[in-house]
């Protein structure tokens, strides 16, 4: 995906795993099923509860559906509260990302079975632990209790993964206590085309539908982030990372060669490593260069997203930088 947001200092508000070994007993038996109609004011549809017998089936449920797994403890009380937190950050994206939970103080085969996963991932048998989820497949966020910003941002970055990787489902939400859906909500037609342009590899007909939309609605941010991510993809394509990283090391007045070791950065998750690039070149050109990396970079802020934090500390030195 773009990139891994970093882990909080010490994975604060973590609850160290080898707790929950005790937790075979009747407890274990005692299944969390806190469903989302049992949580007041969750969306059906957002919420997947995993259990020792649907954790695989979990993963997958809307395998075309960008996803969060949050490890959390019901015997654990700062760990619920923080799933509640991630689950009502989830919520604002509008079916566009789900979330597993899985209470690892209840479900012992699951506790038992995942924290050789936690330990790989994050060098720690802590909960509550977060993954994102492509495909069904989990990658490591972070572990402790994250930020409303780092949940965000770790969101905006795996829907930016999603869309490179064609994964452009959603989930149909509704506010009752009903049965969940499951059901992909349609895509507007020439956001679906876009997409299905992306899977096919046909990268000029995802942005010629993408520019469509713009056209149709100049407000639309979901195809201005999409014709933004494929004009990115196609920049990249077909570029050798270590030739281009090599020409802008040799000179690095290379504009060209500047540019495309940001594109590649960014592709990559290097954000802030493409950002301090530009804005070093910013301050070491004038005129028409300066200008052209400055709209390189705005185009870059762009791409990774308005919300992120490494956006707004970019904009704020490329201010500084040209002021």
């Amino acid at each position: 995906m773009s990139s891994i947001p970093e882990s909080p200092a010490g994975a604060r508000g973590a609850v160290d795993l080898t707790s929950l070994s005790g937790a075979g007993g009747a407890g274990a038996n005692a299944v969390a099923n806190t469903g989302s109609a049992a949580r007041s004011g969750v969306p059906d549809g957002l919420l997947v509860e995993a259990t020792d017998a649907t954790f695989n089936d979990a993963l997958t449920r809307h395998i075309g559906v960008p996803g969060l797994l949050v490890l959390w403890s019901s015997q654990h009380p700062q760990t619920k509260d923080y799933l509640d937190v991630v689950i009502s950050t989830a919520a604002t994206y509008d079916g566009r990302v789900v979330v597993v939970a899985a209470d690892l103080g209840t479900q012992a085969g699951l506790g038992q079975a995942l924290v050789p996963l936690i330990q790989q991932a994050f060098g720690q048998a802590h909960i509550p632990a977060t993954f994102g989820l492509l495909q069904g497949q989990p990658v490591p966020l972070f572990p402790g209790v994250a930020p409303v910003d780092q949940i965000r941002t770790a969101i905006d970055q795996l829907l930016e993964a999603a869309v490179r990787s064609g994964i452009t489902g959603r989930v149909a939400l509704s506010g009752g206590g009903g049965d969940v859906d499951g059901e992909d909500a349609p895509l507007p037609p020439l956001h679906q085309a876009a997409f299905d342009a992306i899977e096919a590899g046909d990268l000029d007909a995802a942005a010629t539908a993408y520019s469509q939309a713009l056209q149709e609605n100049p407000k639309d941010a979901d195809a201005e982030l999409g014709l933004a991510q494929v004009g990115l993809m196609q920049r990249t394509e077909g570029l050798d990372l270590a030739a281009v990283r090599a020409a802008a090391a040799a000179d690095p007045s290379d504009i060209d060669a500047a540019l495309q070791v940001a594109d590649l950065d960014v592709l990559g998750g290097h954000i802030e490593d493409a950002f301090t690039r530009l804005i070093d070149l910013i301050r070491a050109t004038t005129g028409d260069e300066r200008d052209r990396v400055r709209t390189h970079l705005v185009g870059l802020f762009g791409v990774v997203g308005s919300h992120d934090e490494r956006v707004k500390k970019g904009r704020t030195a490329l201010m500084n930088a040209l002021f």
